[in-house]
């Protein structure tokens, strides 16, 4: 067989990457369920018409054609506008959660807390921290017509939660960028420039095309005047971590005689997460007023999320609050939600040796072959070790012991068994391989250490915070 050509933007992880990939979703899943979010998972296939709803091209998207063919073949209910429409995998979990919400609607219990781990595929160019096929872990709390603004509150809160724990295995810190979309919109009609969601996607890429850049496009795109252009600059020159932020924007709205309610809700509804949050989160949710996210369904708070001393790898975890997440035609689902991108913070993590695994196979023990005649006596002891939760392979040959330790050893399993000669329990063996301390065992009541029971991530030799 001819070597497989790699294929750009859809990561695979050999298994010490999986075991630390497979640590972070836990720590994720434990979180989200510590503050009462119950897991659900959706379909992977979206007709087109909804996955195109938000504005994303047709590029992004990865087209079924096969089965749009089937559909129509099957001639089931709606195959024929199914097909018509057009069936693509979901490149993000927020329009199958709209979808899922509307068709459950009367079997779901609102304030509806839920969070989704999937894969997801979106049709954009490969490069560091950005693929093809990812995997994704969302945190949405969705309303029925009605949500209260505290719950934009939570949400960054239990980000921040999920990497404090993180944290302990060499995750970096976060910064979790804050700003509400009612600020900049208050600030921008007082100013006088009334297309707002062209002023909120110019200010967006202030980052990538910098200020002189941001200047044109406002001037271009809104009409702004130059006097204009600057304010909105230093609007989103903004930032701090604590409600002296909101003082600074009253101060300077008030210097250029802006007034607008809007304006005023924003800031009230900022001033009251950024107290929250300096509390219970000091230093990691940061008000930064350039934060604008430029999709349009995005209505009140905002949140981008950095790794500190990782900042060019973007944000790992964004989302804000939209007030019409889905509706059926008579009751409006708003909502508020953030995602995790769990393939590009695992990428990140790997790649700069920020975290590593303690060994890259579940067993803890191999049990050692004297021959082929006595395997079965290993295969007792194995089986005496599982049943009592530890994970046990039995050595696929009968070597010389000294080679069943090396392949131990090459395998990453810390320790050997040498079952009994004879029918004593107390005659058996077990050894360290790593200190080569070597003692009798009882395969009915001998246990290893805690923390070699199973492989673990640790902080690896990059360090936390290494760039």
């Amino acid at each position: 067989m001819a070597r497989p050509t790699p294929l750009s933007g859809f990561p695979e992880w050999l298994p010490a990457g999986r075991v630390v990939e497979q640590h972070v979703l836990d720590v994720l899943r434990r979180t989200f369920e510590l503050h009462g979010f119950a897991g659900i998972e959706t379909r992977a296939v979206e007709p087109l018409d909804q996955l195109l709803r938000k504005g994303e091209t047709s590029k992004e998207v990865y087209v079924l054609r096969r089965l749009q063919e089937e559909t129509t073949v099957d001639g089931g209910a709606g195959g024929a506008d199914q097909a018509a429409a057009g069936l693509g995998l979901h490149f993000d979990l927020t329009v199958p959660l709209a979808r899922y919400v509307i068709e459950n609607a009367g079997r779901l219990t609102f304030p509806f807390r839920r969070y989704q781990i999937q894969k997801v595929w979106r049709g954009e160019r490969p490069q560091d921290g950005r693929f093809r096929e990812f995997t994704q872990a969302d945190v949405d709390v969705v309303g029925q017509s009605t949500l209260p603004y505290h719950l934009e509150v939570e949400l960054p809160l239990v980000i921040a939660a999920a990497f404090a724990a993180l944290a302990e295995i060499g995750v970096p810190p976060v910064r979790i960028l804050v700003n509400n979309r009612k600020v900049m919109e208050g600030f921008s009609r007082g100013l006088g420039l009334e297309d707002v969601e062209a002023v909120l996607r110019s200010v967006d890429k202030l980052d990538k095309i910098g200020p002189d850049g941001v200047t044109a496009l406002l001037s271009s795109e809104v009409g702004a005047s130059p006097a204009q252009a600057a304010a909105m600059l230093e609007l989103a020159g903004v930032h701090g971590d604590d409600a002296a932020v909101v003082d600074r924007v009253r101060e300077l709205a008030q210097r250029l005689g802006v007034q607008d309610e809007m304006l005023d809700l924003g800031l009230t509804e900022l001033h009251q997460l950024i107290s929250a949050a300096s509390r219970r989160a000091p230093g990691t949710v940061v008000a930064d007023l350039k934060i604008a996210r430029g999709l349009d369904y995005y209505t009140g708070s905002v949140y981008e999320t950095v790794l500190v001393g990782h900042e060019q790898l973007g944000s790992i975890c964004s989302g804000g609050r939209y007030d019409a997440l889905a509706t059926d035609g008579s009751t409006t689902y708003p909502g508020v939600g953030l995602s995790i991108g769990v393939s590009r913070l695992v990428s990140r993590l790997l790649s700069a040796g920020l975290v590593e695994a303690t060994r890259a196979v579940p067993s803890a023990v191999l049990v050692a072959v004297v021959d082929e005649e006595s395997r079965a006596a290993s295969d007792e002891v194995a089986a005496e070790l599982r049943g009592r939760g530890i994970p046990v392979e039995v050595a696929p040959t009968a070597a010389k012991f000294g080679k069943q330790i090396r392949y131990a050893d090459r395998r990453g399993i810390p320790f050997v068994w040498f079952p009994s000669a004879g029918d004593e329990a107390t005659a058996h063996q077990v050894k360290d391989i790593r200190s080569g301390e070597q003692v009798g065992a009882n395969p009915t009541t001998w246990r290893p250490p805690a923390e070699d029971l199973h492989p673990r991530a640790v902080p690896g030799e990059g360090g936390t915070g290494a760039a």
